[in-house]
């Protein structure tokens, strides 16, 4: 008897969004609640949050928790990391501030990171890097400008320092000797790991096993619906091992594959909860994204699912820009409506709007209107 081939459910577009901004928690008012609490329940939901050096406006990670946390205050950042001890910071696809509950889980990264510390193999040598353990162990948690004892090198990149002793910090960290106890606009404070966290003895490290399904736990969480790509982001050497275990959550019923809309060849997966009806999101809101926000980042996902898509054009010559510099997509509903290409004068106590761009062919007065009260609010955040 020929077996019946298995129909492979799709989802629209606006169903796609639906789950996707649910999952990111945008879709409502204070989903976080408010206060330090808040912070620390974003960053464990969303399970990373990207910091980046642009300042045009506000950096990315205080601009993603603010388009999640109405309320939020950069105390409020500062307080989880060297107070509370509740995030950390280590490379996801990017630099990033994670859970602390979910170190272990990176302890594996650090340990190969030891055994092969590629961009830093080179920077001094195993004598320079015991004297700077030393002197941190001795004296206390330091940063770049409390070493003055450097002799200054040309640098070999972009973002390099004139300073050795920044690559023996950055190698120790990458290592997980060190942790980023504090953070001032760029400027990390680094201490021993074992101390700032008060650890007796270290976590367990993760098996390589549960380093995978937690990849793929941490996706759905914040996605929703998933593929391999959205799951493993710059991450490819991971695809196989996330691949056998989605097939075996599947073979379990535990996920189900669908398709989207417009995408019939690209698998995506979700739990059988999450496809069920949901309740009405209420009120549209309106928020202005950040490019490194977790909705926007994944610019194909992006495309695909909003039909959107993002450029972005800090490194491009001014003749070449579509939106402008720094172009924020501004999101209202599920759609994205807008980018504003914006910079804080922080002198003058002014949001700067250098460009702006309609995506809707004919925005209505009250659309307007909602968007402009959102920039008021943006403004506020940005200059307080």
């Amino acid at each position: 008897m020929a077996t019946r081939s298995r129909k492979i459910p799709e989802l629209g577009k606006a169903q796609a969004r639906s789950i996707w901004l649910r999952a990111q928690r945008l879709d409502r008012p204070e989903p976080f609640g408010a206060g330090p609490a808040a912070t620390e329940a974003a960053v464990a939901h969303l399970g990373y949050v990207q910091i980046d050096t642009i300042n045009v406006v506000e950096r990315c990670h205080h601009h993603i928790l603010y388009s999640r946390i109405p309320d939020y205050r950069r105390a409020d950042l500062v307080q989880a990391q060297s107070a509370d001890k509740a995030v950390f910071e280590y490379w996801t696809h990017a630099l990033s501030y994670v859970p602390a509950a979910d170190i272990r889980y990176f302890l594996p990264a650090m340990k190969a990171h030891r055994a092969e510390p590629k961009r830093w193999s080179s920077v001094g040598g195993s004598e320079e890097a015991r004297k700077l353990l030393a002197r941190i162990r001795k004296e206390g948690a330091l940063t770049i400008r409390d070493i003055d004892t450097d002799v200054l090198v040309e640098k070999t990149h972009l973002w390099a320092s004139k300073k050795p002793s920044k690559g023996l910090l950055e190698r120790a960290f990458y290592d997980g000797e060190l942790v980023i106890s504090a953070r001032s606009g760029m400027l990390k404070t680094y201490e021993l790991m074992d101390r700032h966290f008060g650890w007796e003895k270290r976590p367990t490290p993760a098996s390589e096993r549960q380093v995978v399904a937690y990849k793929l736990d941490r996706a759905l969480r914040a996605q929703g619906v998933v593929s391999l790509d959205s799951i493993c982001h710059l991450d490819a050497p991971s695809k196989k091992a996330v691949a056998e275990l989605i097939a075996a959550r599947v073979k379990r019923r535990q996920l189900v594959e669908v398709t989207i809309e417009g995408a019939s060849t690209s698998p995506h997966w979700a739990a059988p909860e999450v496809l069920e009806p949901a309740a009405p999101a209420g009120e549209e809101l309106v928020h202005i994204l950040s490019p490194f926000d977790p909705l926007i980042i994944q610019r194909k996902r992006l495309k695909l699912f909003f039909g959107y898509d993002h450029l972005f054009e800090a490194y491009l010559p001014k003749e070449k820009r579509a939106f402008g510099y720094f172009g924020l997509p501004v999101l209202v509903g599920d759609r994205i409506v807008a980018v504003a290409d914006l910079k804080a004068d922080r002198a003058a106590r002014k949001l700067l709007i250098q460009q702006w761009t309609w995506l809707e062919p004919a925005p209505s007065a009250e659309l307007r209107r909602r968007v402009d009260a959102e920039m008021e609010r943006f403004e506020l955040f940005q200059l307080g």
